[in-house]
């Protein structure tokens, strides 16, 4: 196949909050990968450059080498752009020719395009390149916080497909270890799978990825991914359609769910069909409904102030933001929306959609101090042996003055001034 340079590109529309609050589109795990991750082994990518929301730049740097937002130098070479809420591997998008875009009928949004990096640059710097459009019936984008859930299913096959196809073929299973079912095993070289875990792949595959552990007595049905570095606890069942990111602990009933990395979630309790951002800790016991008892479809809101919408899902558990935390017992309610830097430690349901930055006791719900969520967010990252960057940090910051209308006080890092308020 032959490498195509690219460009992915977060256009901010739809309203995917608190899954982007923290990443670009392009970087949430809607699968066992990433977006970015998926579309580059799919389209065998060359990506030359990023293009994120203004509030997200700094932070993205951190995680790339790549120039963000920065337009390519003149030139005749194609380049292939692709919108971050692109989460499958449309063939369309790789039939593209020069000049033309790929638009989604629907919403009238722009989910790819072929352009020279002259073209790519006049359209950066406020131009606007003669395209000829090519609309796509089917729905393509991401554009509300629970659409996660529509393309999860298509984008774990996808995936796993791959990591099948790349990791060393086993001979045999560890020793103890029993497999039922004909799908794939993979498991890295360096994971560890003690004695007694059952491997069921009667209904997809389950991949192993490096230096994770699974420990005695967990069952893990697949089609199902346990990332790097992640422990899957002793007695745990993983269902189908799991997919658990870097570097997480995950015990009791999870199905259904994608963790993005950096999650706890260690006790029993059930957790199906969500999606938990990262350095989220949910406490013994909190337990999550994910069908309504009435078996109708779920309806959420995808900010506590707008509309409640039909989500189009019969089952539909959280949708998490990162640094959420949970009291031990908590019960999360059918369809809930958890804004980033949450506390829920009251005896009542979390439910519904959920401002950022909320702590909520039973005495009612305020805004999480910020002195005191920087103090938790540090410490929580640093067990990790993760520093945080003062990118990271001023993220944070103009997060919480954004939502809480909170004027932070000074702190290391907290210098915004050259970055705006935009949230």
């Amino acid at each position: 196949m032959t490498t195509t340079d690219a460009i992915l590109f977060d256009d901010a529309k739809g309203t995917l909050a608190p899954l982007t609050d923290l990443r670009p589109a392009h970087a949430v795990r809607t699968g066992a990968l990433t977006t970015a991750e998926r579309l580059t082994k799919a389209f065998n990518l060359n990506p030359i450059g990023m293009v994120v929301p203004a509030p997200l730049a700094e932070l993205t740097k951190e995680h790339t080498a790549l120039p963000v937002n920065t337009p390519p130098e003149e030139g005749d070479q194609e380049i292939l752009m692709i919108n971050g809420r692109c989460p499958l591997p449309i063939d369309a998008i790789e039939h593209l020719k020069l000049g033309e875009a790929l638009i989604e009928q629907s919403t009238s949004d722009m989910i790819a395009m072929r352009l020279t990096a002259s073209g790519v640059r006049a359209l950066l710097t406020g131009g606007n390149p003669d395209l000829k459009t090519v609309e796509l019936d089917d729905h393509a984008l991401m554009s509300k916080p629970w659409h996660w859930r529509s393309f999860r299913d298509k984008c774990i096959e996808y995936d796993l497909s791959s990591f099948a196809s790349t990791m060393p073929t086993l001979k045999d299973l560890p020793a103890g270890v029993i497999g039922i079912g004909s799908h794939t095993i993979a498991i890295h070289p360096d994971a560890i799978v003690l004695p007694t875990v059952v491997l069921d792949v009667q209904h997809g595959p389950v991949v192993i990825d490096e230096n994770a552990t699974i420990r005695p007595g967990a069952i893990i049905t697949g089609p199902a991914y346990i990332g790097p570095g992640s422990t899957v606890l002793d007695q745990c069942l993983i269902k189908p359609n799991t997919a658990i990111g870097p570097v997480c602990k995950v015990a009791g009933e999870v199905g259904g769910t994608i963790f993005q990395g950096y999650a706890n979630k260690a006790h029993a309790g059930h957790l199906g069909d969500s999606w938990i951002g990262e350095w989220c800790n949910l406490g013994a016991d909190t337990t999550n409904s994910n069908l309504l008892n009435t078996y109708a479809e779920i309806t959420a809101r995808a900010t506590p102030k707008d509309k409640i919408e039909k989500t189009g899902q019969t089952f539909l558990g959280v949708t998490m933001g990162d640094h959420t935390k949970t009291a031990i017992g908590t019960r999360i309610m059918t369809g809930a929306i958890v804004g980033t830097g949450t506390m829920h430690a009251a005896s009542t349901p979390l439910s519904g959609t959920v401002d950022p930055f909320s702590w909520i006791t039973d005495a009612g719900t305020k805004s999480f101090r910020l002195g005191k969520f920087v103090e938790v967010s540090l410490a929580v990252m640093q067990r990790r042996g993760i520093q945080q960057s003062q990118a990271y940090s001023r993220r944070l910051t103009i997060l919480h003055e954004t939502v809480t209308g909170q004027e932070a006080f000074s702190w290391p890092g907290k210098d915004v001034s050259h970055l705006g308020t935009n949230a």
